[in-house]
């Protein structure tokens, strides 16, 4: 019985591989149109609310996405709803910057967005629930580290941002060979995907009438509702950043295009640095603690940004912001999958939750930036980050794992007196 085990260990690992190179060109794909906003902005002689709506076609397309996207994952599996994703992603990408280019329109623009949209959601869901299985399959906890690449994607796409918008390069130009080449590679990593239904689960089947129910019955779950709470708070954390900070930089801190992006470069090396060492912490002090403790500082870093008008003080404060927004979206994904035969609904839900922030945060946002500037603006997401950290004891381990050493090519077994096996602790099962 130990040759599957011998055989399947590789294969795992390929398998794992490939979710982070799928996160990676994810977070490249957000980024690489995010960090040229500033000059959409400039090309359409948009108000801050109009950029705002235009922000919100995006974010209807993902919240549309993610609600579609717990049928298709259930239908067609992970890799399939990456394959679909792939190719929305690119057709709206290229679309909205030749759209933008080509003088079509706002409201062209705002359809290529939605599609751009609606792909981006799908791949959420689907890359979480192939990399939750990954993670299971593989008995150590790695959905920080996915993360971590997807943010590793969006530094790259920031950063690249940055340097066409200092070099001038036509939006069409860039956004369009980023988008071909991102989703060639993408299709190229769902190649290397395990189909995430192959894992057993004997208790439950997808096609019975009980898990069909219980695709809706998760909404009636309080700890369903909580956990989507936290991520609704921290993605409202992210996702402000993405969509506001270089605009803020630029209107509150008086600094160039150029220079803003740039500023959200240095968020996005920070959210980086976060979870690359998030799985260190975690493992150390466990969920809830960390979860307060970056609703803290993400807390502290905004207030800063905000009251503070000094240039280099608000990029320290962009620098705490960062690091305490980096775990609160992945942890709640490993909450989400505590039970792995109904981690694929849960993920939906609390996606979908999370991603209100992405729905009504940029309008919201643009509106009150209008009436008192983007800065002050930002304070609505400081009370979304304290209802986050109120909301952490959601989160908590079932069971606080005892993190042993794996010996090497043996099947993974309960460790110590628990009687429990290692796949039903929460370090072990696990997330844009």
């Amino acid at each position: 019985m130990t040759t599957p085990t011998s055989t399947r260990t590789p294969g795992t690992r390929t398998w794992r591989n490939a979710v982070f190179v799928v996160f990676t060109l994810s977070g490249l794909d957000m980024a690489t149109w995010l960090g040229r906003v500033p000059s959409v902005r400039d090309s359409l002689h948009a108000s801050t609310s109009e950029m705002g709506l235009l922000v919100l076609g995006m974010s209807v397309g993902s919240i549309v996405g993610l609600s579609a996207a717990s049928h298709i994952v259930a239908r067609l599996g992970a890799r399939r709803g990456i394959q679909v994703a792939a190719v929305l992603l690119v057709v709206g990408m290229v679309s909205a910057s030749i759209a933008v280019s080509a003088g079509w329109g706002f409201w062209a623009i705002w359809g290529c967005l939605t599609a751009f949209g609606f792909g981006n959601g799908l791949c959420d869901v689907s890359m979480n629930v192939s990399g939750a299985s990954a993670e299971r399959a593989g008995g150590r906890s790695v959905m920080p580290l996915f993360h971590a690449a997807f943010s590793v994607g969006t530094l790259l796409g920031a950063t690249l941002g940055a340097a066409a918008e200092a070099a001038d390069v036509p939006v069409w130009i860039h956004i369009g060979s980023i988008g071909v080449l991102a989703s060639i590679g993408m299709v190229v990593a769902v190649t290397r995907l395990r189909d995430e239904r192959a894992e057993p689960h004997p208790e439950s089947t997808d096609t019975s009438p009980v898990a069909v129910l219980n695709r809706w019955q998760v909404w009636a779950s309080p700890a369903t509702i909580l956990i989507g709470l936290i991520v609704l708070g921290m993605a409202l954390a992210e996702g402000a950043a993405n969509d506001w900070l270089p605009l803020a930089m630029v209107d509150g801190h008086g600094l160039t295009n150029a220079e803003g992006s740039a500023v959200l470069s240095v968020f996005v090396a920070a959210m980086t640095v976060g979870r690359a060492g998030g799985v260190f912490v975690i493992d150390r002090f466990g969920r809830v603690p960390v979860l307060r403790g970056s609703a803290a500082l993400a807390l502290v870093g905004l207030l800063v940004l905000i009251l503070v008008p000094s240039v280099p003080l608000a990029i320290v404060g962009v620098v705490l912001w960062g690091i305490g927004a980096s775990l609160g979206f992945p942890m709640g994904m490993s909450a989400a999958a505590d039970d792995p035969r109904n981690a694929a609904i849960r993920v939906s839900a609390v996606a979908t939750i999370g991603y209100v922030a992405f729905l009504a945060g940029p309008p919201v946002i643009g509106f009150l930036g209008k009436q008192f500037g983007l800065l002050h603006a930002l304070l609505v997401v400081v009370v979304f980050i304290v209802l986050a950290g109120l909301a952490s004891g959601a989160a908590r381990e079932r069971t606080r794992p005892q993190v042993e050493p794996r010996p090497s090519g043996g099947t993974p077994t309960s460790g110590g007196s628990t009687g429990r096996n290692r796949f039903d602790t929460d370090e072990h099962v696990g997330r844009r």
